[in-house]
């Protein structure tokens, strides 16, 4: 036989071909994971269907563009981006440390971190409440300092942080894991210190998981309304977001809720959108 041809016999070109029938002969019939996934792609596509057609028509425009709208609009965005520049300092810090070193409490403080996404909102807000309300654990000290956090801006933020930076940090987390460690002990030995290792090695590395954990804790953070009703309250232009101002039009007028709840779809979509570009290019 020529060179370069696996020899013909039970581990050669028959068994590769044998095997390959066999997978051919044996594979599941492809509606059994068709139906499946029809159902759940359904269940998610058909009522952002019906919200976006119900929602379309000639006063969607007058609601989107009314006063309450937009400030709910402007605040939610606002809020958000900084709740999640404040989840990007604090949480990429302890997202390396979580992946990279070993110490006493390591799944503890995981446990932890991870504690907020399972956490009913209802009881995300009373527990801030509990810490840095006015009668609060934290409130006296607060107070003494000049500082109310209660139904205000800042309480907003604070809510959101809490129920939205464990999605970054998980996220940041699994893209410093996922780093060949050769490479850092590689930078190490050439002299880097630990600064330069994680600035010119492991944030450029773990980029695209990063990116995905901003987006993850910026759509988190829109969505947000249980931890900042109870916190923040709902006072308009100061700590009405759109998820509040969506549940108070659906009380008023459920157009309003509607028309809100499209434009909070809308944002979601871009942010999204945002995120694949971000992956492609990355």
């Amino acid at each position: 036989m020529g060179a370069g041809f696996p020899p013909v016999g039970p581990w050669g070109i028959d068994a590769v071909f044998v095997i390959f029938r066999r997978r051919r002969e044996y594979r599941a019939p492809s509606w059994i994971f068709v139906a499946p996934s029809l159902v759940l792609i359904g269940l998610i596509a058909l009522p952002l269907f019906a919200l976006v057609w119900r929602s379309a028509d000639r006063e969607f425009l007058q609601y989107a563009l009314s006063t309450p709208s937009l400030s709910a609009l402007k605040l939610s965005l606002l809020t958000s981006f900084i709740s999640v520049g404040l989840s990007l300092l604090t949480g990429t810090p302890l997202a390396y440390l979580l992946a990279n070193r070993i110490f006493r409490g390591r799944a503890a403080l995981d446990m932890l971190v991870d504690l907020p996404v399972v956490l009913p909102p209802a009881v995300a807000g009373i527990a801030l409440l509990m810490a840095f309300g006015r009668v609060g654990l934290f409130g006296g000290l607060l107070g003494a300092a000049g500082i109310s956090l209660p139904f205000t801006t800042a309480a907003v933020v604070l809510a959101q942080a809490f129920v939205s930076a464990p999605y970054l940090v998980r996220a940041a987390k699994i893209g410093f894991a996922s780093i060949d460690p050769q490479q850092l002990e590689a930078a190490q030995m050439e002299g880097a210190s630990e600064w330069q290792v994680f600035n010119y090695i492991l944030l450029p590395l773990a980029g695209r998981a990063l990116l995905t954990g901003i987006v993850l804790a910026w759509t988190r953070a829109l969505g947000e309304f249980g931890a900042t009703l109870l916190f923040a309250g709902n006072l308009q232009g100061t700590t009405q977001t759109l998820p509040l101002a969506i549940y108070i039009g659906f009380e008023q007028d459920p157009k309003i809720a509607l028309v809100l709840s499209t434009m909070l779809l809308a944002v979601s979509v871009l942010l999204l959108a945002l995120l694949r570009r971000l992956e492609a290019r990355s």
